[in-house]
């Protein structure tokens, strides 16, 4: 949780469904700090379980600072060694600016919708895992 310029507390929320194999993470708030229990976090855990892919959906992101873009370098990197594809639904400028900014963009798999991404990633060619 972070708190607003006005005294409101911005909570930061994560909510994790399956499509037919493919994990998707869903962000909701502000990611604007580091911490153990971040929720952009829980796409790396994602990975872990080896699905058949894992698309962050960061469209109801309204802030995405520094280590929101760290976090999600380091999940694309782990994503890549464990041959899980991985897509970003970034669709509004509050997440795609950052990563712009950044130089991440070009790394990762970027998409405005969640329909787009889940058939980017339904498009990768099973088994990929090295």
């Amino acid at each position: 949780m972070s708190q607003q310029s006005d005294g409101a507390v911005q909570v930061l929320t994560a909510r994790t469904t399956d499509h037919d194999g493919i994990v998707v993470v869903t962000i909701a708030g502000e990611v604007d700090r580091m911490t153990p229990d971040s929720p952009v976090l829980t796409a790396a855990e994602a990975v872990r379980r080896l699905p058949a892919g894992v698309v962050l959906d960061l469209n109801a992101v309204t802030f995405f600072g520094s280590a929101g873009v760290n976090m999600l370098a380091a999940v694309w990197q782990q994503a890549e060694a464990a041959a899980v594809p991985l897509a970003i639904v970034a669709g509004t400028r509050a997440v795609r600016m950052p990563l712009a900014i950044s130089g991440v963009d070009v790394l990762l798999a970027l998409y405005p919708t969640l329909p787009d991404a889940l058939a980017a990633v339904r498009a990768v060619p099973p088994p990929r895992r090295r």
